[in-house]
């Protein structure tokens, strides 16, 4: 998972990139990287911001790095941006999104010849793999839309060259990118909450496959977009910031919704609503609006320091931060009826070994889960979350239940199947939760506000395009 941000202005862009790019920190913890079109050079920077901030690395390099176009990226897998000399001429990219086909593309690649330099672990760098394809092409848009064509999966990008920042959303829409109009500037982004405190107003949603040019003059469409989009419902549940918009639909209120929808169909009785911060919230805050119960906080996030414990790559970077983010208000949960809201359950773990533990050793009777989406149930196919189906809890139950892994789970996503019911049993004593009830998918879908057609449901149904 990515965040990307390119912007163009009239003077210099440095300080709005490097605030712009620093807005997408909740996107990822790996490398940061920021790269200036200059005179006729671009300049670069890389780092890994896995141990420190992204502001606290880059705020030096900034100094040096004038120029009237800019890209940045916060990636969580893939050092970028990457600069290339091309048949295309001098350009930067970076780029969001999953390529499942990426093995095959390379190998063929190298066997008409090409080389990848860029390699870490022994990984090819996805980012270049992207570069090289739209170096087939005849111009920097019909190369973009080569690279469309033969990618599987989804990957949105920016391309900085002399003409200014090229912004390309993935053919499927998954990923978004939105538009910012300020009074001598022009930016794109992944997330419009980067928008505001520089002054710029959203002005376009970017279409799947479509193609913009922002140069000093303004913003153009170079190509059209697409027919299909399919963007991915979790930017509203959980991955998404709660002041940004997608298609027009801000986060915070989805969440609200969808927290409403969890208390129209409960029943339990409690003494507060509580949400895991900071994406349960607000959900928590739509149930408790909605049920009239107050919402309290018996757990509070230590901001400094500590992430999002969905996006490292690695599990014991996942639960050290699981465990040290949240502070539990011992005098705000003893002896009382907890009703917990939570954006996912992923893996299970961080609710199982820290969150529930550290509520019933505060003093907390009865502690009920409420997920603001319906259980996961397949790894994401377009971007990079969920990996692989047995890092997933409702898998995990099947698997238990069946007593072997099983290709068809279509009863399983049925919420008034007794099989769904035994799954979403054997969750709640894995977790050691007092109960737990999940979102209907269509009472999420309605909460988005989206026909079911336009989102991206792949993680809970199973369904591709």
């Amino acid at each position: 998972m990515s965040g990307i941000f390119g912007v163009v202005s009239k003077g210099d862009c440095s300080n709005a990139l490097f605030l712009g790019t620093d807005y997408h920190s909740h996107l990822g913890i790996q490398y940061g990287g920021l790269a200036v079109h200059s005179e006729k050079k671009i300049i670069k920077r890389i780092h890994n911001i896995s141990r420190s901030q992204f502001k606290s690395k880059f705020f030096g390099d900034i100094e040096e790095m004038k120029g009237n176009a800019g890209i940045g990226v916060i990636s969580d897998k893939y050092a970028q941006p990457l600069i290339f000399q091309s048949k295309l001429g001098l350009f930067a990219i970076c780029t969001n999104g999953l390529i499942e086909n990426e093995d095959e593309l390379i190998s063929e690649l190298i066997g008409e010849g090409a080389f990848f330099n860029e390699l870490a672990n022994g990984t090819t760098n996805a980012t270049e793999l992207v570069a090289k394809l739209v170096c087939q092409g005849d111009s920097i848009v019909d190369g973009i839309d080569h690279m469309f064509k033969k990618i599987e999966g989804s990957i949105s990008l920016l391309l900085l060259n002399k003409d200014g920042v090229y912004a390309a959303r993935d053919r499927h829409g998954h990923t978004p990118l939105v538009i910012g109009e300020g009074k001598d500037s022009w930016a794109v982004a992944s997330e419009s909450c980067s928008f505001p405190n520089l002054g710029l107003k959203t002005k376009k949603f970017i279409g799947p496959g479509e193609i913009v040019l922002l140069n000093e003059n303004g913003f153009r469409s170079v190509k059209g977009d697409g027919e299909l989009n399919r963007i991915c419902a979790f930017l509203w549940i959980y991955t998404g910031f709660p002041t940004s918009s997608y298609e027009g639909i801000n986060t915070e209120l989805v969440r609200e919704n969808c927290g409403r929808a969890l208390a129209r169909n409960d029943d339990v009785e409690a003494d507060l609503v509580a949400g895991v911060p900071d994406s349960g919230i607000a959900h928590a805050i739509g149930y408790a609006m909605e049920s009239g119960l107050p919402y309290r906080r018996p757990l509070v996030k230590y901001t400094p320091g500590y992430g999002r414990s969905y996006t490292p790559p690695s599990q014991e970077i996942r639960d050290q931060i699981a465990f040290m983010k949240l502070i539990p208000s011992v005098d705000v949960i003893n002896g009382n009826k907890i009703i917990l809201c939570e954006d996912s359950i992923v893996r299970g773990t961080q609710l199982k070994n820290f969150t529930l533990k550290k509520l019933f050793n505060s003093g907390a009777k009865e502690v009920h889960v409420r997920p603001a989406c319906p259980p996961l149930m397949f790894p994401c196919k377009f971007n990079i979350s969920t990996r692989t189906k047995e890092e997933l809890v409702a898998r995990r139950a099947i698997k238990a239940i069946e007593g072997k892994d099983i290709k068809d789970v279509s009863e399983y996503l049925n919420p008034d199947s007794e099989k769904y019911k035994k799954m979403v049993e054997w969750i709640r004593k894995d977790i050691g939760a007092t109960s737990l009830k999940y979102q209907h998918l269509d009472d999420m879908i309605k909460a988005i506000g989206l026909p079911k057609e336009k989102l991206c449901l792949y993680c809970w149904t199973g369904e591709c395009y």
